[in-house]
């Protein structure tokens, strides 16, 4: 086991506790409840966030927690980025830095104080926001799910997008006509998911069902 997953067990059950976390997916799996019965669950996988920068409404406009997490080499830092983290406990920079908002902040947050993976625990309901899947250029039927035209008979038609302009007025194709594009690659939101289970001591967070993106995939997760 690296240091790094060390570090992670060690401090995953230590830390502040804030309206939810970030994740990274790793992939799909199976688990038996009380009952007896299998459940799609998705796999995510903690990493130490810690505190970067505080937010509060009298000096930036809301309320807020910057974290940061994954150290950067030193080479790929900015000077910037690494005189800004240093007090949060990263030597040149870090490669993500999100931020969760919140009404209230813990008593006594400060900077370097690590995100505690408790804050989520089982039976939780979290909406769950991430970036789907990229798939390139694709045509209007698999992009949109059109049905297309008749294969045979000289239609002449088969997979093509169909009309899209209009008359004389307004002369022109109204946004949001769907058309073919690129497809995937978008943030998306999916509310009201089920935490199956917290594994604190390995840094695993299990959410019931799919979740959006690839593996390793950035995953926000917000209580209520």
């Amino acid at each position: 086991m690296s240091e790094t997953q060390n570090e992670t067990q060690a401090t995953s059950s230590e830390g502040i506790k804030l309206n939810g976390l970030y994740a990274f997916k790793e992939g799909m799996a199976t688990v038996y409840n009380d009952k007896g019965e299998a459940v799609p669950v998705t796999v995510l996988r903690y990493e130490t966030w810690k505190v970067s920068q505080i937010k509060t409404q009298e000096k930036d406009g809301y309320s807020a927690v910057q974290l940061a997490a994954v150290p950067k080499k030193s080479k790929n830092a900015s000077t910037a980025e690494t005189t800004r983290l240093k007090a949060a406990g990263f030597e040149s920079g870090a490669q993500y830095v999100k931020e969760l908002r919140s009404e209230t902040l813990p008593d006594g947050i400060k900077l370097g104080d690590a995100l505690s993976i408790d804050t989520l625990a089982k039976g939780d309901v979290v909406k769950v926001t991430s970036t789907s899947k990229g798939r390139g250029f694709q045509g209007s039927v698999r992009r949109w799910n059109f049905a297309g035209g008749p294969a045979t008979h000289g239609s002449k038609f088969h997979r093509r997008p169909g009309s899209s302009g209009n008359r004389t007025w307004p002369g022109r194709v109204m946004p949001g006509k769907k058309f073919p594009g690129h497809w995937g690659d978008e943030t998306i939101t999916v509310k009201n998911v089920v935490v199956v289970d917290v594994i604190a001591s390995e840094g695993v967070v299990l959410v019931k069902g799919p979740v959006p993106g690839h593996k390793n995939t950035l995953v926000k997760l917000v209580k209520g």
